[in-house]
């Protein structure tokens, strides 16, 4: 069976205790119980697509399959663990032919907001990107780094709902999220999450609304290089 199948199986169980659950005192009220165990979903939530995240995938499947599609690496790793202004990521993108020159390197914030939607913030590195190339393996290389040093992209959020016990799925809103690659105007991002993959639609379109570039056949299937 095709890899890229088995993007909608293979539940992941949590453990409350992972994602730092929130004890409830017994003198609360019924309504503050029921606040805190809203938030404590919210937290759930929010680790669980955290670690589905994390980890390295590669489209190397896809593009045996249809040549359209290029052998990309994609890596993610959470960075700034002792932050509490949500899960924070490194994450960079390669042709599998050049590892070592990334065409994409961001840091992306995942944030929770209180209807249980999951915000995923862009943002990217200041100076010399190529600096920090390897990062996802070598956490050294932004030990200088913060995040006020970072920029934000506008309009260029990823905002994903649960749509079962296994798919997260979402995109950007809008025409907010300003590209000028390849005579664009604006760009768009579709983006489906899995514990065994990730499949992401990156397109960029003119003032009239043309795709200018991006794919055209449907998004690319990273799927996890070491299966769970």
């Amino acid at each position: 069976m095709n890899r890229a199948l088995a993007l909608a199986a293979a539940p992941l169980a949590l453990s409350l205790a992972s994602c730092g659950a929130i004890v409830i005192p017994r003198t609360t009220t019924p309504e503050e119980r029921q606040q805190m165990q809203a938030a404590q979903e919210r937290v759930s939530e929010l680790e669980r697509v955290a670690d589905w995240m994390t980890g390295s995938f590669t489209s190397a499947e896809q593009s045996v399959l249809d040549p359209d599609f290029l052998e990309i690496n994609l890596h993610m790793a959470r960075i700034w663990s002792e932050r509490t202004d949500g899960q924070w990521f490194y994450v960079e993108q390669a042709m599998a032919s050049r590892p070592d020159r990334p065409y994409r390197q961001r840091v992306y914030r995942l944030i929770v907001q209180p209807n249980g939607l999951i915000v995923s913030e862009v943002f990217t590195l200041p100076g010399e990107a190529l600096r920090f190339a390897g990062a996802w393996k070598r956490p050294e290389l932004l030990r200088d780094l913060s995040p006020k040093e970072l920029a934000l992209l506008d309009g260029c959020a990823v905002v994903l709902q649960r749509i079962s016990e296994i798919e997260y799925k979402g995109g950007t809103v809008g025409n907010g999220c300003a590209s000028d690659l390849r005579g664009a105007s604006y760009a768009t991002s579709e983006v489906t999450i899995t514990p065994e993959g990730l499949l992401t639609l990156d397109r960029g379109f003119d003032k009239n609304g043309e795709q200018v570039w991006g794919s055209t056949k449907g998004p690319y299937q990273f799927l996890r290089m070491t299966p769970r």
